[in-house]
Formats: structure tokens, C-alpha cells, sequence
């Protein structure tokens, strides 16, 4: 075969050598574009899903800087529990999910002191212990379920809605009512009430049959989820704050570079950063609007008798903590955890005065 010996044959060939290698170039970082599997929250709980954290994954290389795709889910369109969220993870099913605190707590009883009842049942008090707590809650997902938390969010203090009269703790004696974890089902029974373990989903239907006379939860998943149609009253003492944390798998975060990890970093701390501004205010809107008050803004419209917090009843609320909410749990998380509830007492503790 002859050599390419004039100038343009030279030129020809250096151009095609150029294509060539934009071509493997650009195949290159096709190749290193990374998808990631996310379980969201469910669509019943509301506006935080839907104005804050679905349009966040949908535009996840927008809003990262990052090229990594996001095949977004609510966890109810996937068809499984939110109890289930750490095991999926763990099992590679999945890679990123905003997982249900108080529902996963039963696999990692760490997780929920994060939220003890009576500890930080209002915003200020609740991103304090949330700060103090992310270090040790991080090391403890790594180790157990080879996750790394990127970050967490309150739905806002959780509040009993009830289809009978009540304007007091009292007025709960011999009830069921809904709860959604351990901790809050010990302090429901320390008031004479029957504590109902259910999912968010099977609330409405279950106030409307009777299964239970009252549910808790915040006051804009209630409004987005029409508990308001089955219930009568709205009784505005909050017990915890329903928390909510982003995760991702080790082997996900461990596929980014340095630089790429530290914008992914930087992308969820802006984003729950945002939720807990948009949670306050969606409490307060959403308490208007299931009161039949304006301002009712962002939420429908309903017409719940509401009484004013009693003193005593939040003073019984904040005594729960020593009480029954660090006992009770300390007992639970020390046997999988040791050192658990120590590491509490000078971590969250710490931080909220708490003994």
C-alpha cells in the first residue's frame, strides 16, 4: 500500500484521524452519563412532592450541574410499602430515595431520634437537633445499609384530626387513633387512647369506616389527602414533625469524582434547605385552610372545628420526652445499636437542653 505522500492526502488523513477521535471522545462521556433509580414520596402527602421534590429530580442535571439522570417514582406508583425503603436500597433495587424516617425506623431504630415525640415538635427546636444528629445518623446508614444521607426535611408538627369531639388530650381516652411509629404509639396509649398502626393511603378510608376515630399527621398532607371530608376536628398540638431524608447507595455516590460528589452534596443541602422554608409556610396556609379561614392559599378549602392549644396538654406533650419517648426508644435502638441513645443525649440532647 502506497504512503499518503502529497500535502493534500496529509491533510485528509489528519482530518479523518480528528473525527475519529472527537467521535471516541464523545462516545466517552456518553458512556460515563449516569441514571440513578429514585423512590419518591408518596403523591397523597402533597405540595412537597409535588412543587418541590418531583420538579428537582425531573430536572436532576439542571439542577446538580451534574451528567446523572433521574428515573423518578413516587413510592405508591411503584406499588411498594414505604417501610420497605432501606431494604431496596440495601439490595441494589434501587440507588436514591426520600425515605419515610418514622417508617423505616423499624429496620434502623437510629433513624428516629430524629423525631422522639415532645423533643422538637416545631421548626426552630427541630432543625437544631436535626443538625446536631446528621453526622452520627450518616455514619450509622453507611455502616448498616450502605447509604449516605444527603439531607432531611420536616413535614411540619404533626396534629390529631378527629371525627369526634376532641379539644383536649383528654377527649382522646378510649379512641383509636392512627399512628405511624412506636414512639407515638407509646404516647398515645399514656393518654387512655388505642394506637392503629397505618399507612398514609389507608387513613382516609379508615376514618371514614370507623377503623379509627382520629389519625395524626401534618396539616397540608391532611389537606391534600381530603382528611377533612371524614373528619370533624382539628386539634392543633403538634407531637413531632414527621421527618423526611434523602439517600443515596454507597455505590452510587462512589461512582462520581470528588468534584462531582461535592456538587451533588451542594444540590440536596439547597433543596431541603428550600422544603424546610416551604413547610412552614404550608403549615401554617393549610391549618387556615382546614379551619374554613383565609388566608387560605395554597390549599382546599374545609370548614374542621379547631380548638386552641391547651397549656397543659403541651406541657404534657414535653414532659413525654423523659417520660416515655427517650425510655421507650433507648430500649429498642441500645440493643441494635449500643451507645445509641448515649450518642442522642450528647448529640440532640445536647443541642435542645434535653436531659
Amino acid at each position: 500500500m502506497k504512503a499518503f505522500t502529497n500535502p493534500v492526502s496529509r491533510l485528509l488523513l489528519s482530518i479523518l484521524a480528528a473525527s475519529c477521535l472527537q467521535a471516541a471522545t464523545g462516545l466517552a462521556v456518553a458512556q460515563e452519563r449516569i441514571s440513578l433509580k429514585v423512590i419518591g414520596q408518596p403523591t397523597a402527602t402533597g405540595l412537597i412532592q409535588r412543587n418541590k421534590e418531583k420538579p428537582f429530580f425531573e430536572e436532576f442535571s439542571k439542577r446538580t450541574g451534574l451528567p446523572v439522570d433521574a428515573e423518578y417514582k413516587p413510592v405508591d406508583q411503584l406499588g411498594i410499602k414505604d417501610t420497605e425503603q432501606l431494604r431496596l436500597l440495601k439490595a441494589g433495587l434501587f440507588d436514591v430515595a426520600s425515605l419515610r424516617v418514622s417508617q423505616n425506623s423499624r429496620d434502623e431504630p437510629t433513624l428516629l431520634g430524629l423525631d422522639l415525640v415532645g423533643a422538637a415538635p416545631e421548626y426552630e427546636a427541630a432543625r437544631k437537633g436535626y443538625e446536631a444528629y446528621f453526622s452520627t445518623l450518616d455514619e450509622r446508614l453507611q455502616k448498616n445499609f450502605q447509604v449516605k444521607l444527603l439531607g432531611a426535611w420536616p413535614f411540619g408538627p404533626q396534629i390529631l384530626f378527629c371525627k369526634k369531639p376532641v379539644t383536649q388530650l383528654a377527649d382522646l381516652k378510649g379512641l383509636k387513633v392512627r399512628v405511624y411509629d412506636q414512639n407515638l404509639a407509646k404516647f398515645i396509649e399514656s393518654v387512655g387512647a388505642t394506637p392503629v398502626p397505618l399507612g398514609f393511603t389507608e387513613v382516609h378510608q379508615a376514618l371514614s369506616l370507623g377503623v379509627v376515630d382520629c389519625g395524626i399527621t401534618g396539616p397540608s398532607s391532611a389537606n391534600s389527602a381530603n382528611w377533612a371530608e371524614v373528619a370533624t376536628h382539628q386539634y392543633p398540638l403538634g407531637v413531632q414533625m414527621a421527618f423526611n431524608a434523602y439517600v443515596i447507595t454507597l455505590k452510587a455516590w462512589n461512582r462520581m469524582k470528588p468534584d462531582q460528589q461535592v456538587k451533588m452534596q451542594a444540590a440536596f443541602k439547597s433543596l431541603t434547605d428550600d422544603i424546610w422554608v416551604y413547610s412552614k409556610e404550608l403549615t401554617q396556609d393549610a391549618l387556615n385552610c382546614n379551619a374554613g379561614r383565609e388566608p387560605c392559599v395554597n390549599g382546599k378549602k374545609f370548614s374542621l372545628i379547631e380548638t386552641a392549644v391547651k397549656p397543659a396538654d403541651a406541657a404534657t406533650v414535653r414532659s413525654a420526652v423523659a417520660r416515655i419517648s427517650v425510655p421507650t426508644w433507648a430500649e429498642i435502638c441500645d440493643k441494635s445499636n449500643p451507645g445509641c441513645s448515649a450518642t442522642w443525649k450528647k448529640t440532640v440532647g445536647k443541642a435542645l437542653g434535653i436531659e
